[in-house]
Order: C-alpha cells, then structure tokens, then sequence
C-alpha cells in the first residue's frame, strides 16, 4: 500500500470498500464468456478533509459510500467485458466524476482463475485532473 505514502493524499480521508464479491461477465477467453465468474473488488475513494469533515453530524456533509456500491454494481451490470483493466478504469471514472472525490484506486480480482494462485488482479490509482 505505498500509494497511501502519497503526499497528495496526506490531507484526505479515505473512504472504502473491501472485498465485493459477485459474479460478473468477463474475460476474453470462451469459457470465461460462457459464463460469469467470481470477482472480487476494492475501491478507496479519497476525498479532501475540507469537503468531508462534518460539522452537524449529517450525511449530507459527507461523501455517502453508496456512490461506490451503485458505481460498481452499474457497470457490471452494462454486460460483459473482456479485460480487468477496461472494468477498474470505468468504475474510476465515474467516482471521479462526483465533484467531492479527489482520487480513486480501484483494484480487480479473479480469485478462481489458476488453481495455484489465489487470484489474478489489476488496480488503478487515478487522481482528477490527471491523465
């Protein structure tokens, strides 16, 4: 985890979610487009201190982590695809689009794909404004 050494990140507060597991169409090969497979996701959303710190204890001074929940569950949702790193790019994206959220990692895992390996992944860091 050294990007959380990241001293653009230093005055932010990291919102999560660990481990979402469901199962979802993708892959390039044809046994992995006959069917879904097991996906595991992460997604750390970081947002400055100075939009995220309530004052009157209300969800509406906040970033609320149902955004993460919907923007995953939407894209899995939109059908199949082919690679990992088109899934955590979409799903970036669209966190990045909320005006409060500065950066965003997201992280994919197929746990079921070699027998001798626990899983198979790609994660992303994405700041706004960034490339």
């Amino acid at each position: 985890m050294t990007w959380l050494l990241d001293p653009r990140l230093q005055h932010c507060r990291r919102i999560f979610l660990r481990e979402v597991v469901m199962n979802a169409n993708i892959g390039i090969h044809a046994f992995e487009k006959a069917g879904a497979q097991k996906l595991v996701i992460n997604v750390d959303l970081f947002v400055p201190l100075a939009v995220s710190t309530p004052q009157h204890d209300r969800i509406t001074e906040v970033v609320d982590y149902d955004i993460v929940r919907t923007a995953v569950h939407h894209r899995i949702a939109r059908g199949h695809i082919n690679l990992q790193e088109t899934l955590i790019d979409d799903i970036a994206t669209e966190l990045l689009a909320h005006p409060s959220v500065y950066a965003v990692r997201v992280a994919s895992e197929k746990p079921d794909v070699y027998d001798d390996v626990e899983a198979v992944g790609i994660e992303i860091l994405r700041f706004k404004n960034a490339p």
